[in-house]
């Protein structure tokens, strides 16, 4: 078991696209593999496992422009973007034989965005029963995987769906 979430996280997302550009911005500059855990990358949109996940298996589908909310985005990027949420539960499925996903796009700080500035969609696979004591008693998330293991399995079946 990884511990992968604390306290520090939200900090680091707050303050890191301050002071050293956009995160989703620097990954997709970067060579894929295990460092910039980018998955599949499309024409106009990619995929990315998120560094601190709330299970396994947690993807993002970041357009390539850096813009803050989807209305910003234009039509083909939007209906790719769509494409590769609809990937990503078929291959989650797949794979961890999830109950259920929650699908969502947070924009704006209000709304609870970490990454300000770069809009994304996330998939969170879901299982009954899930939640457990130590998200709500010790702000810590245990997952059953480690982050590159997790980013092996997705990116070999986005190779077979190419």
């Amino acid at each position: 078991m990884e511990h992968l979430w604390s306290p520090w996280r939200m900090e680091y997302i707050e303050h890191h696209d301050k002071e050293n550009g956009c995160v989703f911005c620097q990954a997709q500059a970067m060579p894929d593999g295990a460092e910039n855990l980018i998955a599949y990358r499309g024409k106009r949109a990619y995929v990315i496992l998120n560094r601190y996940p709330y299970t396994s298996g947690h993807l993002m589908v970041n357009p390539f422009v850096h813009v803050s909310s989807l209305e910003e985005l234009d039509a083909e990027t939007r209906a790719e973007m769509m494409e590769l949420t609809s990937q990503c539960t078929t291959i989650l499925k797949k794979i961890y034989k999830p109950h259920g996903f929650n699908v969502g796009v947070n924009m704006g700080e209000a709304a609870g965005a970490g990454v300000l500035g770069h809009v994304h969609i996330h998939i969170v696979p879901r299982w009954k029963g899930d939640t457990n004591f130590m998200s709500t008693v010790g702000a810590t998330r245990v997952l059953p995987e480690a982050l590159e293991v997790t980013f092996e399995r997705v990116r070999n079946e986005f190779q077979k769906i190419k």
